[in-house]
C-alpha cells in the first residue's frame, strides 16, 4: 500500500476511543527517551494553551469563497445567478451582488453534508460546539520523531496557522468535508486526537510534504481560471443584460445582419446573443484542457492569416427566405436556419470589434486541400477520368517506392461548417412549436443549456453536435449559375465503412462513386459538389448502430426487418432530420442540380421542397454493391428510395445477410 493511501486510511479510525490512545500513548511514552519525552511533553503543552477555534455550523460563513475553499454541501458556495430583474433606481449592475433567490444563509445543524461532517454530526454527545481546524496552507509543521508524534497526538489536535484561527488563508472557514492530510494525519477534524501510534515520523513527514506540494500546484492551476461565482443562467429582463443585437437573414451585409455571439469571456457575458459553446462536441474537449491548466479560460484565437483562400460571396439563401424583400422575408421559410452564412467572414467583418474584446468567431472555415484515397487512383489507371494538371494530378513519387506510379490527387476547395442554430427557423422547418423545440433541447441535453428556457429573446443555439465538411471540385464561382452543369453528393458519414471498409453497409462505395462522378463533371467545365454531414449511424451514434448489427445477425439478418431493428433499438429508424439539409446548397447558391447522386428519397424530397431543382439521380451501380450490404439497399428501395430495380415483399424476405458464423456469403 503507498503512503498516501496508509495516509488516507487513518480516516477509517475515527471512532477510536481517547482512553484507548490515552493508554497507547503513556505505554510507548515511558519507553522512549528522556530528551524525546520533553520534547513531546513541551509540543503537547503548547497545543493545548493554543487550540484553534472551528466556527459552528451556525457561525460558519457560506458565502461565496474563493477558489481554495471547497464547501461541504450540496448546495456549493460560489453557486448563484447574476442578480435577476432590473437594477433598483440608481444602481449599477454588479456580478458580485448575491441577490438570487439561490443565495444561501447559514444552514441549521441537522442539514449537514456527506463526508466527514455526516460522520462527526451523527455522533451525539461526540464533540462541542468549538471543533478543531484543519492547518492553514502555510502552516507549519514540526517533523515529529517517532515517539513524538503519539505524544503529540496525545495532547490534542495539531495548532493552525498563526493568525488562522479555523480559516484558510483566505479568510474564509475551512469546511468539515474537506479534511487535508496532514490535518487527517494529525487528528483535525476528530472527536479527540486520534493519531494511532503505528505512524512513523517519516510517514507523516512524507504526507505533510505530498500535501504542501499539492496545494502549491493547485494555487498555480487556479490561477486565472473561472471567478468563483457560477453563474448558471440569466434573464432577459436583468440588470446588465444587454444582448448584441442580431437580426438572422438581414442584408446586405453582415453588419445589418449582426455577430454571433455566445462566449461567457470576462465582458462578453452579459451582451452574447446566442446560447452554446463554439466548435459543437469539441467545446467539451476544450474544457478538459482548461480544468487540466493546459487553456486559459478566457483564450482567444489570433486570426491572423485565417481568412479563406477562395471567395463563396453572398447568395440570395444568406437572407432570410431568398427573395430579398427585407423584414418580411425574415418571418418565415429562412433558406439557411442551421448555420451562420457570414461564419466564414467573421475574422474580417468584425475584425476591430474583435480586437476590442467582442469574441465573436468564426463558425466556417475554407480552404484549400488534395484528396489521395485508393480507389481513385485504380480508376484512374482505369482510365474512368483522366489526368489533366489541373482537376487531377499525378501524385509524386514516394522515395520508400522509387519508380512505383503512385496514382492520382484531386485538387479540392474544402469548407468545415459548424452548426449555428436559428431557432425559430429550425422549429419552423422542422414543424414544431419553437417552445416545444427549445423544452426538448433543455430535456435531453441533461438540462445542460437552462438559458433555452430562461431566455426566448435569445434565438440563436450553437448546439454540441457535428456539423458537415463541403468538398468542392471546379470554380465555386459557377455554383450559383443555372446553367452550369452541377454533380452533387451529399453524404452522411458512417466511419466503419468510408474508413475502415465494413461490407454491412454501401456507404464507402457510393461515396467513391459520388466523388468519381464530382470528378468528372468538373472536368467537363462544371462543378462537383461532395457534402460530408457528421450524421453517424443515421445520427444515432455508433453505439446503437452496432447494437442494431448485432440484433441484425442473431434475428437472421432479413431485409424485411431492416428498420424495424433499427426502430426497436433507437426508437426511432432514422434521426438525420433531412430538412434542414438543403441549408448548405444554398449557402453555394445552387439553384439546379444537374446530377443528384443520392437514392435517398429524404434528401429528394428536402431539396425540391427548399426550391431547388434536380434533373438526374443516380443510384448505386449495383457492381459497387458489397453481397451483405444486399440486405440495406433492398429495404430502402422497398421504403422509397430511388432506383430502376424492382422491388416487393416476397423479393424482401429472400434478402438475407451474411451470418457470423459464415465466412463466405
Amino acid at each position: 500500500m503507498s503512503e498516501l493511501a496508509q495516509v488516507m486510511a487513518l480516516l477509517e479510525k475515527l471512532d477510536a476511543k481517547q482512553e484507548r490512545l490515552a493508554a497507547q500513548v503513556e505505554t510507548l511514552t515511558s519507553q522512549v527517551q528522556s530528551g524525546t519525552a520533553h520534547s513531546s511533553h513541551s509540543h503537547s503543552h503548547h497545543h493545548h494553551h493554543r487550540q484553534p477555534s472551528f466556527p459552528t455550523m451556525h457561525q460558519r460563513p457560506f458565502g461565496v469563497g474563493s477558489l481554495d475553499s471547497t464547501p461541504s454541501s450540496p448546495l456549493m458556495a460560489g453557486v448563484d445567478h447574476i442578480p435577476c430583474g432590473p437594477a433598483p433606481p440608481g444602481q449599477s449592475f454588479s456580478p458580485h451582488v448575491p441577490s438570487s433567490p439561490l443565495s444561501i444563509s447559514p444552514r441549521p445543524v441537522g442539514l449537514h453534508g456527506g463526508g466527514v461532517e455526516a460522520l462527526r454530526l451523527s455522533r451525539a454527545g461526540s464533540l462541542g460546539t468549538s471543533l478543531p481546524s484543519s492547518p492553514g496552507p502555510n502552516a507549519s509543521f514540526p517533523a515529529p520523531s517517532a515517539s513524538a508524534v503519539p505524544a503529540a497526538a496525545a495532547a490534542g489536535p495539531a495548532p493552525a496557522a498563526s493568525g488562522a484561527s479555523g480559516a484558510n488563508t483566505n479568510g474564509t472557514a475551512t469546511p468539515y468535508g474537506n479534511l487535508s492530510l496532514a490535518a487527517a494525519t494529525y487528528g483535525a477534524g476528530a472527536p479527540g486526537a486520534l493519531t494511532p501510534p503505528n505512524v512513523s515520523a517519516g510517514l507523516l513527514a512524507s504526507a505533510i510534504a505530498m500535501e504542501e506540494k499539492e496545494r502549491e500546484k493547485d494555487k498555480e492551476r487556479k490561477k486565472g481560471l473561472y471567478p468563483s461565482r457560477v453563474v448558471l443562467t440569466t434573464y432577459p429582463s436583468q440588470a446588465g443584460i444587454h444582448p448584441v443585437p442580431v437580426n438572422w437573414g438581414a442584408g446586405p451585409t453582415a453588419r445589418e445582419r449582426g455577430p454571433v455571439v455566445c462566449s461567457r469571456i470576462k465582458s462578453n457575458l452579459p451582451i452574447r446573443n446566442s446560447i452554446g459553446a463554439h466548435a459543437g462536441s469539441y467545446s467539451i474537449y476544450r474544457a478538459l484542457s482548461i480544468a487540466m491548466g493546459q487553456l486559459r479560460p478566457d483564450w482567444r484565437p489570433d486570426l491572423t492569416n485565417t481568412h479563406p483562400p477562395f471567395v463563396l460571396p453572398p447568395q440570395p439563401g444568406w437572407f432570410g427566405d431568398g427573395t430579398g424583400r427585407g423584414e418580411e422575408g425574415n418571418k418565415k421559410d429562412w433558406k439557411i436556419v442551421s448555420f451562420d452564412p457570414w461564419g466564414a467572414l467573421s475574422q474580417e467583418i468584425w475584425a476591430k470589434e474583435y480586437a476590442e474584446g467582442l469574441d465573436v468567431r468564426p463558425t466556417i472555415s475554407q480552404t484549400k486541400a488534395h484528396i489521395k484515397i485508393l480507389e481513385l487512383d485504380e480508376l484512374c489507371r482505369n482510365g474512368e477520368f483522366p489526368l489533366d494538371g489541373e482537376i487531377v494530378i499525378r501524385s509524386p513519387e514516394l522515395p520508400a517506392f522509387p519508380g512505383v506510379d503512385q496514382g492520382c490527387e484531386v485538387n479540392t476547395y474544402k469548407a468545415a461548417i459548424d452548426p449555428v442554430w436559428f431557432l425559430p427557423g429550425v422549429a419552423a422547418r422542422l414543424g414544431i412549436d419553437e417552445s416545444t423545440l427549445r423544452r426538448a433541447l433543455f430535456e435531453d441535453t441533461g438540462g445542460m443549456y437552462p438559458e433555452l428556457l430562461t431566455r426566448p429573446d435569445i434565438k440563436i443555439f450553437l448546439p454540441p453536435i457535428g456539423g458537415m465538411t463541403v468538398y468542392i471540385m471546379g470554380d465555386p464561382a459557377k455554383l450559383s449559375d443555372p446553367n452550369t452543369e452541377i454533380t452533387c453528393r451529399p453524404h452522411d458519414s458512417c466511419s466503419g465503412s468510408d474508413v475502415f471498409g465494413s461490407d454491412i453497409c454501401t456507404c464507402r462505395p457510393y461515396l467513391i462513386f459520388g466523388i468519381s462522378e464530382a470528378i468528372k463533371c468538373a472536368q467537363r467545365g462544371g462543378v462537383g459538389v461532395i457534402i460530408y454531414f457528421q450524421k453517424e449511424g443515421r445520427a444515432l451514434g455508433e453505439v446503437v448502430k452496432y447494437m442494431v448489427y448485432n440484433r441484425r445477425k442473431r434475428g437472421g439478418d432479413n431485409a424485411s426487418e431492416y428498420f424495424n431493428n433499427t426502430a426497436m433499438v433507437a426508437g426511432v429508424k432514422d434521426a438525420r432530420h433531412q430538412a434542414l439539409m438543403p441549408d448548405v446548397l444554398h449557402f453555394l447558391g445552387i439553384k439546379h442540380i444537374t446530377n443528384l447522386i443520392s437514392m435517398s428519397n429524404l434528401k429528394y424530397d428536402a431539396i425540391i421542397g427548399s426550391g431547388i431543382t434536380v434533373k438526374n439521380r443516380y443510384e448505386i451501380p449495383d457492381e459497387l454493391i458489397p453481397a451483405d450490404s444486399r440486405v440495406e439497399i433492398d429495404a430502402k428501395i422497398q421504403s422509397g428510395y430511388f432506383s430502376k430495380k424492382q422491388m416487393n415483399d416476397d423479393i424482401l424476405k429472400e434478402t438475407k445477410g451474411r451470418g457470423w458464423e459464415d465466412i463466405v456469403h
